[in-house]
């Protein structure tokens, strides 16, 4: 069975393989491939250094998802961060994006910040739809943000704010 718990060093290696399993869709991420393991285990370290949102979904000893809430930069952004949530094409349709994603934003209240923040590719309807029943409000369009393959996709912004943060229905 599933569980979801705060990711740790331990977890590094397999996550760095689903992120890469993920990102070699080229449908949900800014990556096409993993970077170099030294350089998101960099990443990684930076989020628990920095007491950040970081969760992993584990099954069987392996990584099959994560939700992430990094630190946005300078001083008068330290109240928002930005969401990066994934499943291995495997563990979709099993609800754990919303235990994921519950799991993060409460997190990130605990934390202090106000603002939470993320962009998502136009045809991901499924994601967007997550989103919006959290309470994530559009906030625009990015045309042409993405490129894959010579073709260019646009993103939507979105955010949710502390004061208008609501359970899912």
């Amino acid at each position: 069975m599933p569980t979801i718990l705060p990711a740790e060093e331990h977890h590094y290696p397999s996550l760095h393989q689903t992120l890469d399993t993920v990102a070699r869709e080229k449908k949900y991420l800014a990556l096409t491939e993993a970077p170099p393991y030294d350089s998101t285990t960099d990443f990684y370290r930076h989020l628990r250094a920095t007491h950040s949102p970081h969760f992993v979904v584990v099954e069987n000893n392996q990584v099959i998802g994560w939700c992430d809430i990094a630190p946005t930069f300078g001083q008068t952004r330290s109240h928002a961060g930005t969401l990066g949530i994934a499943l291995h094409p495997n563990a979709r349709g099993q609800g754990l994006g919303p235990q994921l994603l519950r799991a993060a934003i409460e997190a990130a209240w605990l934390k202090g910040l106000t603002r939470i923040e993320l962009t998502v590719r136009d045809d991901n309807l499924p994601a967007k739809a997550l989103y919006e029943r959290f309470g994530f409000q559009h906030e625009g369009l990015q045309r042409q943000a993405m490129r894959v393959d010579g073709v260019y996709h646009d993103v939507h912004a979105m955010a949710l704010l502390a004061t208008e943060a609501t359970a899912p229905h």
